[in-house]
C-alpha cells in the first residue's frame, strides 16, 4: 500500500505535541522521573506502530528487524532493540484511544452495526491458555465456538468509524449496541442479533431508529422500500472488519501481552480512520 510516510509523520507529531501539553497541563510533575529522552519519540514509536498495519508484513518481529532496521532504517537517527520497543509499546495506549476518538466519521443519519470475533487462541488450547486470563471468554458466532474478545463497531454509511468497543466473547451484541450508538440520531441498520424490544425504545427514545432483519418465527411487516434497500446495504460494515482482518492484521493469536494486544487493535482501527 502506498503511503507518503513524511505528511503521516507530520500528523502524528503534531497530535502528539498537543497530547503532551494537554498531559503536563492536566497531571502533577514528578520529581522521582528523569524525564530523559530515549532514542525514539512518542511520535515516532506511534509511526512505527500504525505503519506495521500498512505494511505487507503479517509478523511484528520480522516487519521490526527487516523493515524498520533495514528498509527505513534512514528515516531514525538510532533505533532500540525490538525487546525495547515491545516494551516502549505500552506507552501507546492512552494516544491511540484519543486518536482514535478524535478521528471518528461524519454524523449522516445512517449507520450499520455489527460485531466480530477477536480470537486469542485455537480452541484446542483453550484451558491451556493464560495471557487473557479473567479478559477473555468463550462466544458463539455464526461461524462457529471462539475464545477472546469481540469487538462491536458502529459506521456510516460512508464506511467511516463512528464508535467501538471491545467486550469478552461472552458478551452479546445487544446489550453494547445502547453504548456505541450514544448520541446518534437517525437510523441504524443491523442483523437479527440485535432484535430487542427493550433496545428498540430506548434507541427510539435518544431519536435512532433500529431497523433489523426478522426471524424465521416472527410475523413479517411492511417498511418502506429505502429501508429494504439499505438493509442490504449491510454488508458495507462485514467488508470493513475482513479488510482489517485480512489486510491490516486486526487478528492473530500470538500475543504475549494484553495491553500489547490492545494497542494492536487500537492502531489498527487508527490505520483504517486515517486511511
Amino acid at each position: 500500500m502506498n503511503i507518503d510516510i513524511t505528511a503521516l509523520f507530520t500528523c502524528l507529531d503534531d497530535f502528539c505535541k498537543m497530547y503532551k501539553s494537554s498531559q503536563k497541563s492536566r497531571f502533577l510533575p514528578s520529581s522521582k522521573s528523569r524525564d530523559r529522552e530515549g532514542y525514539l519519540s512518542l511520535s515516532e514509536i506511534l509511526l512505527i506502530e500504525i505503519l506495521f498495519h500498512f505494511s505487507p508484513y503479517k509478523n511484528f518481529k520480522c516487519y521490526y528487524l527487516q523493515g524498520i532496521m533495514g528498509t527505513h532504517r534512514d528515516k531514525f537517527k538510532k533505533l532500540p532493540s525490538y525487546q525495547r520497543f515491545v516494551l516502549l509499546k505500552k506507552q501507546l495506549f492512552m494516544p491511540l484511544t484519543i486518536l482514535l476518538h478524535s478521528l471518528s466519521g461524519e454524523e449522516t443519519g445512517i449507520y450499520f452495526a455489527d460485531s466480530t470475533s477477536l480470537k486469542v487462541c485455537r480452541n484446542k488450547r483453550i484451558s491451556q491458555h493464560k495471557v487473557f486470563g479473567g479478559l477473555a471468554e468463550r462466544g458463539k458466532t455464526t461461524m462457529g465456538w471462539f475464545f477472546g474478545l469481540k469487538l462491536h463497531m458502529v459506521i456510516n454509511h460512508k464506511g467511516q468509524i463512528m464508535a467501538v468497543k471491545i467486550t469478552p466473547g461472552n458478551i452479546s451484541d445487544l446489550s453494547v449496541l445502547s453504548d456505541i450508538t450514544k448520541n446518534l440520531k437517525g437510523k441504524c441498520f443491523a442483523d437479527k442479533g440485535y432484535i430487542g424490544k427493550n433496545a428498540f425504545a430506548k434507541l427510539w427514545n435518544q431519536g435512532l431508529h433500529l431497523i433489523h432483519g426478522i426471524r424465521s418465527n416472527m410475523k413479517n411487516y411492511l417498511m418502506p422500500f429505502i429501508d429494504k434497500m439499505l438493509l442490504r446495504k449491510r454488508f458495507l460494515i462485514e467488508t470493513v472488519f475482513g479488510i482489517l482482518k485480512t489486510d491490516m492484521n486486526l487478528e492473530h493469536s500470538r500475543h504475549r501481552s494484553p495491553i500489547n494486544a490492545f494497542i494492536n487493535i487500537l492502531a489498527c482501527l487508527d490505520t483504517v480512520v486515517k486511511g
